[in-house]
């Protein structure tokens, strides 16, 4: 199991499933990151915090924490 944490600069993942749950799950759906979306990682900061990923067209930055509850392949 890799977690969008986990993935390094430059590479594209799908989405496998969102681990959270509540309103951080929600939180994360509503940015449009769902099951089979594909996330092309842009930039990780130098201290891993946050990660900067393009997401059906548009830039976003995720925490460590949010990046982490998201399950790749």
């Amino acid at each position: 199991m890799r977690t969008l944490k986990e993935i390094a600069c430059g590479q594209t993942v799908k989405v496998k499933k969102l681990m959270g749950e509540g309103a951080i799950k929600r939180r994360i759906m509503d940015m449009g990151i769902t099951k089979g979306v594909e996330i092309f990682v842009r930039k990780v900061a130098p201290l891993g915090d946050p990660v900067e990923v393009t997401v059906r067209g548009y830039e976003l930055s995720l925490r460590r924490a949010d990046a982490a509850i998201i399950e790749v392949e």
